[in-house]
């Protein structure tokens, strides 16, 4: 009987085997479009688990679901060696104040949870308020990971509701005119390192929604500040996904759909593109 067996890439081009602190690939996990049962879950994890390094719940998806449920998605990503992050729900819980945050990293905990993501856009608290939670997460045992985003000026000719009929508007081009500084951005991710954070996440929807117009100057700025090991970039697209392997090597840390990790960790070895003859060799055919 014949079977097949898994490539193993040359060692100067893949990563090092789990637990990764470089070439991490993170995956989403159950939210308001993706619902995952456990049988999927499991399913997903069995076939494509050591290519996955992290699993994040988005959105406050975790807020909706039975603690029973959470507790069983994450004793299986462990079995795989894979960490478990929360998504956007810290920023609600602290509107209650901060008894409620040290509640909740407490819960996160018992729930099997081993990170937690603090999402700096939608939480708006001043950089010592930040760095202070960010204590706070690590002293109860967990990893912190500030998320950030970089948003841009995309001004348009307005809508055609928004201007009465026939009436004629001078085009307003598009600009990359930063509307937050990015220095300032990489200094307080700094700072959040300094405090003891494990990784940053840079959401990448403004800076590199397409492919074809990434701001190649903003993220090598923001790897050269932070390192590859410690920056993480929440991608949008596949394609982008793919730029980013092409420009920096597999080394890179990437968020990206559970729909697109097999062609990610085909780009990540040998042959770039969606070609699974870099996974499956002939050579590899086994009598």
């Amino acid at each position: 009987m014949s079977t097949y067996r898994w490539k193993s890439f040359l060692e100067d081009e893949d990563r090092p085997e789990k637990p990764r602190r470089f070439g991490v690939t993170e995956i989403r996990g159950p939210n308001h479009a993706s619902l995952f049962s456990h049988n999927l879950l499991q399913d997903m994890l069995e076939s494509m688990g050591q290519f996955v390094d992290g699993l994040k719940f988005t959105g406050g998806s975790e807020s909706l679901m039975p603690k029973s449920f959470i507790k069983e998605a994450t004793r299986l990503a462990h079995e795989h060696d894979i960490y478990v992050s929360t998504g956007d729900w810290a920023e609600y819980l602290l509107q209650k104040g901060s008894s409620s945050f040290k509640e909740y990293i407490q819960e996160c905990k018992q729930l099997g949870f081993d990170t937690i993501e603090l999402n700096t856009g939608s939480l708006e608290l001043p950089e010592e308020t930040l760095l202070r939670y960010i204590r706070l997460i690590k002293r109860e045992g967990l990893k912190a990971k500030p998320q950030f985003a970089v948003k841009f000026n995309k001004a348009e000719i307005p809508p055609t509701r928004t201007r009465a009929f026939g009436a004629y508007v001078v085009p307003t081009p598009r600009t990359s005119e930063r509307v937050e500084d990015v220095d300032l951005l990489i200094r307080r991710a700094e700072r959040c390192l300094e405090a003891g954070a494990d990784m940053i996440t840079i959401d990448m929807e403004d800076v590199c929604k397409y492919a074809d117009s990434v701001r190649s100057d903003i993220i090598a700025k923001v790897i050269g500040r932070l390192g590859l090991e410690k920056a993480m970039f929440e991608t949008s697209n596949a394609k982008t996904s793919e730029w980013f392997i092409k420009q920096y090597g597999p080394n890179v840390n990437l968020f990206v759909d559970h729909s697109q990790v097999l062609d990610l960790e085909c780009l990540r070895g040998r042959n770039l593109g969606k070609n699974y003859k870099s996974v499956l060799d002939s050579s590899f055919f086994v009598g």
